[in-house]
């Protein structure tokens, strides 16, 4: 065999293993916290990590997280248990920024007068509780959203996304910061216009050496057909102007993750740089939402341009079990505030259930968690009788949802779809006695499937006359949830003895 020739082959054998292997890594990534958490902030207090996420039109808002290395978080609050009076929806991106010895979030929210996405402030002394409103703080054009905080050798400055309701450019713009942090001062100036209009929001910025490095993410963020990406920009100075990175983009898709975008950066006290950021999974894509993803950003020795490399989060289980001992429910519990008011407690190992609804909300109070994947299992037991509905349901929102629960001496399978609630089967209990269980399967492929029993072990199937596809529920902007059912009148409630949610 001639020498070229066998170089030739020994050539494609190494690439054929090198993109196997790259393959692999990428198919192996996981997050740091898996679920529906987009558009997270991260800070460093000592050695101990703190998060924050979107929680959209979910209640109790913004999503706290805590760590010790970045890779494995525990929920640890709120930002608030009650929405700000000048709210009324859409809570975006946090940003965490520490000063003075007080910790601010700043976010985005709609105001309740007009429904304009303006971004307010709140303060606290913890990084994850006691957390006061300040109102708004930036109002600007038809919207202004994605705030971003800068300290410039003692000046600070906050940046914001402007002009994405407008049909001219999209611009990051910024303005000083008082030194209280909670008052713009000055004129406001533009960072970085986006032409050609492709996108251009979520920035984060880091001084290296001469240059000022902006962040910022590209595209469409949401939704199935996504294609946001990380890029980069510098200049020499914090106002600009800003030179594009030639290789952009910096941060994409892989064999398994899609969509990666907005996130911000924290620092190690080993000195490393790490990047908080989410990204949907290419298999469950919006069913399980924009998940927490982690990279560490990798600075070249010439003064070039930095990259990242991808992190993954150690194999362990995100299921979900509770059998209600604890003096109050779990932190992780979360409802739709625009269409319900639950009631909750526990008492003697037992979940309460009731509250009010909307008018028009059909899937009546709806207690959820965020499923780390599509694929999943949970379960209930109801313990008390009436004839208020009382079980499971995979909820979307008031308009798309879908569930199995008991109601007086029968067991009711239930869907909402464009607007019309429907019931797709139903059988009597076997026992007058005995407590229901009851389980909902989510399969990979879209699909679920409800079973029931009174005899524990032996599971009923509960069928409908065509099978039931669950690709209808997802809102634009978060996953389904899955969580408990109440649906009655306010003085009947559901009483739940456990509560598992399990990951096939």
């Amino acid at each position: 065999m001639a020498k070229s020739t066998f170089k030739y082959i020994l050539l494609t054998i190494l690439c054929q293993v090198f993109t196997a292997m790259t393959l692999v890594t990428a198919q192996n990534i996981r997050p740091v916290i898996a679920g529906d958490f987009a558009d997270p902030s991260v800070i460093r207090k000592g050695n101990e990590y703190f998060a924050i996420g979107t929680s959209s039109e979910w209640a109790p808002h913004f999503p706290i997280f805590k760590s010790a290395n970045m890779k494995d978080w525990k929920q640890t609050g709120y930002v608030f248990d009650k929405a700000p009076d000048w709210t009324s929806g859409s809570f975006w991106a946090p940003e965490y920024y520490f000063h003075n010895n007080t910790y601010f979030i700043y976010y985005t929210a709609r105001r309740k007068s007009d429904n304009v996405s303006y971004i307010g402030v709140a303060t606290s002394q913890f990084p994850d509780k006691g957390f006061k409103d300040h109102g708004i703080i930036i109002e600007y054009g038809k919207e202004a959203i994605d705030a971003f905080v800068y300290n410039d050798n003692g000046q600070l400055y906050i940046t914001w996304k402007a002009y994405g309701l407008d049909t001219r450019p999209i611009e990051i713009l910024g303005s000083k910061l008082s030194a209280s942090g909670l008052l713009l001062e000055g004129e406001t100036f533009s960072l970085l216009k986006d032409e050609p209009r492709i996108g251009l929001e979520g920035q984060s910025i880091l001084k290296k050496g001469d240059y000022y490095y902006l962040f910022y993410s590209a595209g469409n963020c949401c939704g199935v057909n996504c294609d946001y990406n990380v890029r980069i920009a510098r200049s020499k100075n914090f106002k600009g102007p800003y030179e594009l990175y030639e290789k952009n983009p910096a941060l994409q898709e892989n064999a398994e993750w899609k969509c990666s975008g907005h996130g911000t950066f924290v620092n190690t006290p080993e000195g490393k740089t790490y990047y908080l950021y989410h990204a949907y999974n290419k298999a469950s894509t919006v069913f399980t939402g924009r998940q927490g993803m982690l990279a560490e950003l990798i600075w070249p020795e010439n003064n070039g341009w930095p990259l990242f490399k991808e992190q993954s989060a150690d194999v362990k289980s995100n299921d979900f079990k509770d059998s209600f001992t604890a003096k109050t429910p779990a932190i992780s519990w979360q409802w739709d505030f625009r269409n319900a008011t639950p009631v909750v407690k526990q008492q003697k190992g037992n979940l309460h259930l009731s509250g009010e609804v909307k008018k028009g909300n059909g899937a009546g109070v709806v207690l959820t968690q965020r499923p780390a994947a599509a694929s999943y299992e949970m379960s209930t037991t109801v313990v008390n009788k009436n004839d208020a509905l009382k079980g499971l349901a995979i909820y979307g929102d008031a308009n798309a949802a879908i569930g199995i629960g008991v109601i007086g001496d029968k067991i009711e399978y239930w869907v909402i779809k464009d607007n019309n609630r429907n019931v797709l089967g139903t059988a009597p209990l076997t026992s007058k006695i005995n407590p229901v269980s009851l389980k909902i399967s989510a399969q990979a492929d879209m699909t679920c499937k409800v079973y029931w029993t009174q005899t524990p072990g032996e599971w009923k199937e509960l069928t409908s006359e065509a099978e039931q596809s669950i690709k209808f529920l997802p809102p634009w902007d978060r996953s389904p949830r899955a969580g408990l059912n109440f649906s009655g009148i306010p003085d009947q409630e559901a009483v739940f003895s456990s509560f598992e949610l399990t990951y096939k």
